[in-house]
């Protein structure tokens, strides 16, 4: 089974989506997050499942419309670990710093 790590900017990104939910439905906010991290789960038994970009990166699409989410992680098959290095809205352009997309 393959190991998910996630890098420290990750929860910065939670952070940006906690406090941008929260003005419009605080409730709502933990569960949200909460459906991103089952999501990423996925990579545990298929790392290889979201779409190759540059640099050797990859990303997974999580959910849809105003509950989509595109998760940039990087596999490296050597350690059995899928490295989750930024999460973003679908509507988003980009990631919130140089991640490599």
């Amino acid at each position: 089974m393959t190991r998910i790590e996630l890098a420290e900017q990750v929860f910065d990104d939670f952070d940006r989506f906690f406090d941008y939910i929260a003005q419009f439905d605080a409730g709502s906010a933990p569960q949200r997050i909460g459906e991103i991290l089952e999501a990423i789960q996925i990579l545990t038994h298929s790392p290889l499942i979201g779409r190759p970009i540059k640099d050797g990166n990859r990303e997974l699409v999580i959910g849809r419309a105003a509950r989509g989410y595109v998760a940039l992680y990087r596999y490296v098959p050597a350690l059995d670990t899928a490295f989750l290095l930024a999460v973003r809205v679908q509507r988003e352009d980009g990631y919130k710093r140089d991640s490599g997309d």
